[in-house]
């Protein structure tokens, strides 16, 4: 094989030239110089790289200045990397490992050999650290890093705390960790809409076992590199090799595996049955040697759980206690059998009911080496988180509502009335890598994601149906029965599609590489409360005669509509092109540039004339909100420039950096809430006895004087007969006069508008960054780096409420807190001759206001076989307008702290960053099967508070209004006033000892800038290895034990976070107690604030607690 490649290359050999590739998401690069002894470049030198484990193998030939580069190629190893050439001695480097997305630079002198006598050169690949030709930010983590990490929950998240920048989840670099971007195999496997912090698939969307390695990136200057502003994830799962390979494993966790004690107080409910058991395998191998190779990996996680633990009684007589309802089995069993009889309808058991929490898992992954030139690498994977729920408690429309669960002392449901919540998650890649001559490449990347978080039932269509018992003094729940009324339809769904071609052209001392990509997005959030029809009946024995219900409902989507939703849908196209160019032999610039146009599909909107024809007034302008559009198309802009210095040319010394901009992405949720909230998806039709009837009703009503008024409601009596089912229920409200259809003049004003700024652009910062670093002369691998990045906000995100006016011309308190002071701060509109306050519109839009940085210094080192050391400190700061936290407009502006209200909160703290955290990992492995791993973490933050005021000191609405720090002259001026001496003292005693309020007297506080206490926490792994004689091999038995936080098995109050006080009311230090009579604000200030407050406690959860997890593994090969 190896001697009709170097035929190939010698046939086709020309004079090229190759520059490493930095952000090649799902495969590594090959890169370097090969030279005569007298350091002249070499032309045709026939590279060999092959990949031991698999045989595949790669060629290329050196050109004019004697470099060459490998692209496509595998990740890991090892690989052997053979130098040959007419008239010269053969060069083969052995144990060459190649990192995920990374360029491993490796050059080659040859010898003169003229009679080609000698033998070939063999050479141990060199264990630089600085081999990989990188220049942003980025910490690739090895298969086996993963394989000795410490880790309980055996997440996503528990590795990339091996990234200086990670440790807090998704989130890096000061971010929402929603915006991350997290691909495996180029696939999307983010949380796009948003409406939870966690990944998809339940948090866990793929098996850490099938992970061949991963890579936390934060500035790289590869324009390849895209959808993040904080950091993003590339993740590759296992292939199959040359040999067969396999393991199966189990795991498992319980409540007896885990403390129960904080500070030597006993959590209540610790010792409650909590079990997780985890069983899995992999398994891969050669379907043809050297050609088809497969992966699988199949995963179930079992949790047993107990959802209900009501039971009906025998004799009526209900007992809380014990958890036995009134409710009959009798009773149960006749209703059961009287629908399943009347309406042919199951409603599953009423003394069984499904509980368990489960986690499947499977991935199936075939590479096929076409032939020397093309590589192909296919991928599925497919996950179900499921969890049950009790049905809804005691939410209904139409009616007075019970004031007790429908599963309860009072009443029972039946176990088909439950619903599941299932988060799944559906991805296929396709990776194409080609070499189409010596000076050309190619990949191609298609991907599609399904990620879906749905409500799941066993129920068949049916409407769900209430039955009353009541004792005459309330409303009393007794029967529930029917799809559970908040379940169909009831989900949100994400779609994404890439696909992306990089071709890559080499000539003379440039690499130029150009490419296209495109994505389609569509997100969607349905919610149809009644979706099949609800009905109330007041007796068991009206709804087994038929009798007229008490309330009828039913939501149904317009014009037949079976499955409204708000959704959104955009198509982004990116062209991108970039020179890598080798300067010098040591020096190595990149620069590129990326356009990204976002094109949004308007077809599933419709404008809402009744909010379009509202005027506002912003920024001395006025606006109208178009509910049918969304945002224009806009292209977006991304220069970038890197480099990286070898400053003594032998990889010990480095120097690495660059400047460029990066796009982001936003949780669609923000998206979404437009046409959620603009009443033009789907309608809610409620009939009850207290209702009255909609405008067009032509059915029975009955006519009730109220005052000097006369009201119609619903006549009932119009739905007695029995249950009428989803379409027949629609026919029948339709045939009474309910619409069936809405154009943009059926619109009304709603309470609220959500609403996106026509010109608003995804996120998008500016990142610089400079790293150092060096390599140690030492026998043994030792290294470190210290790396500085800044970014500058381009792009931002904020929700502004265009119905606030300006506070300019605001009255304002007297003193040195002299806020201004919100009244009749609404803008107005008139109508029918009647002036009212315009509703809230939150507007998405863009802001260029916000910076951060970081700082890092990270140690690696393996002095001894077995045996490796990393160390890193990371202090970060980012300064924003707003999070974004949550998932609308109330959740982000409730808890923005502010002084001018909230459409100006001004630049504070990111409630995400972690300002200081340090972490080091040991492992070592020796050769007697045992194998040590530990991680210390320690950090500060976390919990990130604001010092607030309580009482809505400036009537804006929103009760986070940031509090004036008085100097101590202020106070003894009574520029600052408290409404008691003893509040005064309290308060100030207070400022002197707290070192934040302290530095900061004079100012008003910044939100999320105070940082809960430092958190110091060891994990631990060990693992040992019996060895298993099976005919002629042998095999692996690993018995390991995971242990989360350690050191709190010795002392319960180690390893435990601190959060704020309670009775500081979350940094509520002062109460705004109203105005004097000379218009200064007087305040008080809680009981608990005092110059010896308790500021911080002990936080008394079970995820405080040392866990540890225990398992078994058997490996063969």
């Amino acid at each position: 094989m190896k001697q009709s490649i170097k035929c190939f290359i010698a046939v086709f050999a020309a004079m090229l030239m190759s520059v490493a590739a930095f952000a090649q998401v799902t495969t590594s690069a090959l890169s370097g110089l090969a030279v005569d002894t007298n350091g002249e470049p070499v032309i045709g030198v026939a590279v060999i790289a092959t990949h031991t484990p698999s045989g595949t193998v790669y060629g290329v030939t050196t050109n004019e200045v004697g470099r060459y580069t490998i692209n496509g190629m595998r990740s890991g190893g090892p690989y052997t990397v053979e130098f040959s050439c007419l008239g010269y001695q053969t060069v083969t480097y052995t144990d060459v490992t190649l990192q995920l997305a990374e360029t491993y630079s490796l050059g080659a002198t040859l010898n003169e050999d003229s009679e080609m006598l000698s033998e070939a050169m063999v050479i141990g690949a060199a264990a630089s650290k600085f081999s990989a030709q990188k220049m942003g930010s980025a910490t690739n983590i090895s298969g086996k890093d993963i394989a000795s990490l410490p880790t309980v929950s055996r997440s996503i998240t528990d590795v990339t705390r091996l990234s200086p920048y990670g440790g807090n989840g998704m989130s890096f670099a000061g971010q929402d960790g929603r915006t991350a971007n997290f691909t495996v195999d180029g696939a999307n496997f983010n949380n796009n809409f948003g409406l939870s912090d966690g990944l998809p698939g339940g948090g866990s969307p793929i098996s850490i076992d099938a992970i061949e390695e991963m890579q936390v990136v934060i500035s790289p200057y590869d324009v390849r590199q895209t959808n993040f502003i904080g950091g993003g994830v590339n993740a590759i799962t296992k292939s199959g090799t040359n040999q067969f390979k396999g393991s199966a494993y189990i795991y498992h966790r319980n409540e007896n595996l885990r403390g129960d004690t904080v500070d030597g107080e006993m959590i209540s409910g610790a010792r409650q049955k909590d079990r997780n058991t985890n069983y899995g395998f992999t398994l891969g191998g050669p379907i043809i040697k050297n050609k088809l190779f497969f992966f699988v990996n199949a995963e179930y996680a079992k949790i047993p759980t107990i959802v209900n633990r009501w039971r009906a009684s025998e004799d009526g007589v209900m007992d809380a206690d014990n958890y036995i309802s009134r409710t009959t089995l009798a009773d149960l069993k006749k209703v059961s059998e009287f629908v399943k009889r009347e309406y042919g309808y199951d409603t599953g058991s009423w003394t069984d009911y499904p509980a368990n929490e489960s986690n499947l898992k499977l991935l199936a992954r075939v590479d096929w080496n076409i032939n020397d030139n093309h590589k192909l690498a296919v991928r599925y994977n497919y996950t179900l988180n499921r969890g049950w729920n009790n049905t809804n408690g005691s939410s209904m429309d139409g009616g007075s509502r019970s004031g007790y669960s429908r599963l309860s002392q009072y009443g029972m449901a039946y176990a088909n009335s439950m619903y599941s919540m299932d988060n799944i998650v559906s991805t296929v890649s396709l990776d194409l890598n080609s070499r189409l001559s010596d000076n050309l490449s190619n990949q191609f990347l298609a991907t599609y994601s399904k990620l879906d978080d749905i409500r799941g039932t066993n129920s068949e269509d049916m409407p769900f149906v209430d039955i009353r018992k009541d004792d005459g003094s309330a409303v009393l729940p007794y029967i529930a029965l029917g799809y559970e009324l908040f379940t169909w339809n009831n989900g949100v769904h994400n779609t994404h599609i890439s696909i992306k071609d990089d071709l890559t052209y080499y000539a003379g001392n440039h690499k130029i590489t150009g490419g296209v990509n495109y994505e389609y997005q569509m997100a969607d959030n349905a919610y149809m409360r009644n979706g099949t029809g609800y009905y109330r009946y007041k007796s068991l024995e009206d709804f087994m005669t038929g009798a007229a219900p008490e309330v009828v409902c039913l939501t149904y989507g317009y014009d037949g509509e079976a499955v409204p939703a708000a959704r959104v849908r955009f198509h982004k196209a990116g062209i991108y092109a970039q020179d890598e160019w080798n300067a010098t032999e040591n020096f190595k610039l990149t620069y590129g540039l990326r356009l990204d146009g976002l094109f949004f599909d308007n077809q599933d909107l419709m404008r809402n004339n009744e909010i379009y024809n509202l005027t506002y007034v912003v920024d001395g302008k006025e606006r109208h909100i178009d509910t049918g559009k969304w945002p224009s198309s806009a292209i977006t802009a991304s220069p970038r420039v890197g480099f990286s210095w070898d400053v003594l040319g032998n990889n010990s010394l480095k120097v690495r950096g660059g400047t460029g901009l990066f796009s982001g992405r936003l949780p669609l949720v923000f998206f979404t809430n437009m046409p959620t909230n603009s009443g033009m998806v789907q309608y809610q039709a409620k009939l009850g006895e207290t209702q009255t009837i909609i405008p067009g009703y032509t059915g029975a009503y009955i006519e009730k004087k109220e005052g000097d008024k006369v009201k119609q409601y619903y006549d009932m009596s119009e739905f007695a007969g029995g249950l009428l089912k989803r379409e027949e229920l629609l026919a029948k409200l339709t045939s009474l006069g309910f619409p069936n259809t809405i154009s943009p003049e059926d619109g009304t004003v709603p309470s609220e508008i959500s609403a996106v700024d026509p010109k608003f652009k995804m996120p998008q910062v500016w990142k610089t960054s400079l790293a150092i670093d060096y390599n140690f002369p030492t026998s043994f691998p030792f290294s470190i780096s210290a790396e500085g990045i800044f970014n500058k906000t381009i792009n931002g995100v904020i929700i502004r409420d265009w119905s606030v006016n300006p506070v300019d011309g605001f009255a304002r308190f007297n003193g040195v807190d002299n806020r201004p002071i919100f009244q009749n701060y609404k803008q107005t509109y008139e109508k029918n001759g009647k002036v009212s306050n315009l509703p809230n519109a939150y507007v998405l839009e863009n802001t260029n206001k916000g910076y951060g940085y970081s700082g890092t210094f990270t140690m690696n080192m393996r002095p001894v076989e077995g045996l490796s050391l990393m160390a890193a400190y990371t202090h970060t700061a980012s300064k924003e307008l707003t999070g974004m936290p949550g998932s609308n407009a109330s959740s982000v502006l409730n808890y923005m702290g502010t002084i001018y209200g909230p459409n100006d909160p001004g630049l504070h703290n990111s409630q995400y960053v972690t300002p200081d955290r340090f972490v080091a990992s040991l492992t070592h492995s020796d050769r007697s099967g045992n194998h040590y791993s530990f991680i210390y973490e320690t950090w500060r933050g976390g919990y990130n508070y604001t010092y607030m005021t309580a009482n809505d000191m400036n009537g804006d609405g929103y009760n986070y209004d940031l509090i004036y720090i008085p100097t101590d002259q202020q106070v003894a001026d009574r520029e600052f006033r408290f409404v008691s001496a003893d509040d005064e003292k309290r308060f100030m005693d207070y400022v002197h000892a707290d070192s934040y309020l302290s530095k900061n007297q004079g100012k008003y506080a910044e939100a999320y800038s105070v940082y809960s206490p430092w958190v110091h926490r060891l994990d631990f792994s060990y693992k040992h290895d019996f060895k298993v004689k099976t005919g002629n091999s042998t095999n692996t038995l690993q018995l390991s034990l995971d242990v989360k936080n350690i050191l709190n098995i010795f002392n319960s109050s180690w390893g435990v976070s601190k959060y704020m006080n309670p009775a500081l009311g979350e940094g509520r230090i002062l109460k705004y107690e109203g105005v004097d009579e000379d218009g200064y604000a007087t305040f008080s200030t809680p009981k608990a604030v005092s110059g010896d407050a308790n500021i911080w406690q002990r936080n008394r959860a079970l995820g405080q607690c040392w866990y540890a997890s225990i398992g078994i593994k058997y490996m063969f090969n």
